[in-house]
């Protein structure tokens, strides 16, 4: 048996079926409680404009699950992982499994196996869910809770350059020719760089070349005169469909392909795409984040129970797992300036954690 990475078949199950509802179960409760919490602070605003009820509350809520489950699912692991290993030991089954000549790593094995299972559907829900509700969710809050999005908003909240002319957009849809820009707002600047003239206009679509506002709204600064015409005119002749792309890459709603594109887009354009990297190579590191909490919180289950320190030994794992995450956030920040290449502000913590965890168990079991 030494030499199995695996223990039997039945403690697998016992251990790894443990390990799982209990991933759920404070998955759950920590999803419930931070949507309650957040549907408090927002309903203000999402009831706001006219119409707006319940309908609305639930599908923001819809919206906002996604991206609490991915967030917070490396902590459930973390936690359960807590939990679990604290139950085996009070109980004195992680002695029996010892007695019985199984090593840490076997243990451990169980847990490590649903937290890959984990891992590998946190990167598959990202992808399929996570993304393309931010990018709708952006897009909504960026029309103020108005009329909701449709599935086809790419960006939202673009500014773009028209020569010495401003254009603002608060949600754009669709690709190439098909471009559609959603509250487009341009300001025409005179010599002096001041604002003269500003457009408004619900809708703009590509005229070849600029802009066709529909039923455009202007204001002339110096006069205060407003004008609206029925008639759709063209402006912002200076900027493309392609300037759209490269102009404002949100990686939290983007899949890995789309921000790929934008990442080469932009790169072919000169512009600079290390904080982009990063957040591309995160994509991958983030979720597999669930496979290094086992490891973290493994204190927390070896080491008698009566010597008193069990407690103790579950605030080290908690506080393993916590530092953890601070130094991720930290080190994609200081990637995202350019204070270290983007591989190493994704990677660098995951490796740096593993190889504290894996000294942590090995000082620490007795």
């Amino acid at each position: 048996m030494g030499f199995d990475v695996f223990p039997s078949r039945v403690v697998t199950w016992y251990i790894g079926k443990m390990f799982a509802v209990r991933i759920l179960a404070v998955l759950v409760l920590l999803v419930l409680v931070l949507q309650a919490l957040d549907l408090l602070s927002e309903s203000g605003k999402i009831l706001a404009p006219p119409g707006n009820g319940q309908a609305e509350l639930l599908t923001y809520a819809s919206m906002r699950i996604p991206q609490l489950i991915s967030r917070f699912l490396p902590y459930s692991v973390l936690l359960a992982t807590i939990v679990t290993l604290m139950t085996l030991n009070q109980n004195s089954e992680v002695i029996s499994l010892k007695a019985a000549g199984m090593s840490a790593v076997q243990i451990l094995a169980p847990l490590f196996l649903v937290s890959f299972v984990v891992s590998l559907a946190t990167l598959g829900f990202n992808e399929r869910f996570v993304t393309r509700s931010t990018a709708t969710l952006k897009a909504w809050q960026a029309a103020e809770y108005g009329l909701l999005p449709s599935a086809g908003i790419v960006k939202t909240n673009l500014w773009l350059q028209d020569g010495a002319n401003i254009m603002f957009a608060s949600a754009v849809e669709g690709q190439g020719d098909q471009t559609r820009l959603i509250g487009v707002t341009w300001y025409r600047r005179n010599p002096s760089g001041m604002v003269s003239d500003i457009v408004r206009s619900p809708l703009a679509t590509f005229a070849r070349p600029g802009w066709r506002f529909a039923d455009p709204v202007s204001f002339e600064v110096q006069s205060a005169r407003i004008e609206r015409s029925a008639t759709p005119r063209i402006y912002a002749t200076g900027v493309a469909p392609s300037q759209v792309l490269i102009r404002k890459a949100d990686p939290e709603a983007e899949s890995l392909p789309a921000l790929s594109r934008s990442i080469a887009a932009m790169q072919e354009a000169g512009s600079r795409t290390s904080e982009l990297e990063g957040k591309w190579w995160h994509k991958l590191s983030g979720p597999l984040s669930a496979l290094l909490m086992p490891l973290l919180g493994a204190v927390a289950g070896f080491g008698l129970a009566r010597s008193g320190q069990l407690f103790i030994r579950a605030v080290i794992g908690m506080a393993l797992g916590f530092a953890y995450f601070v130094v991720d956030n930290a080190a994609l920040a200081v990637g995202s300036f350019g204070g270290y290449p983007p591989f190493l502000s994704a990677w660098g913590p995951f490796f740096l954690f593993l190889l504290i965890g894996t000294t942590v168990l090995l000082r620490t079991e007795e």
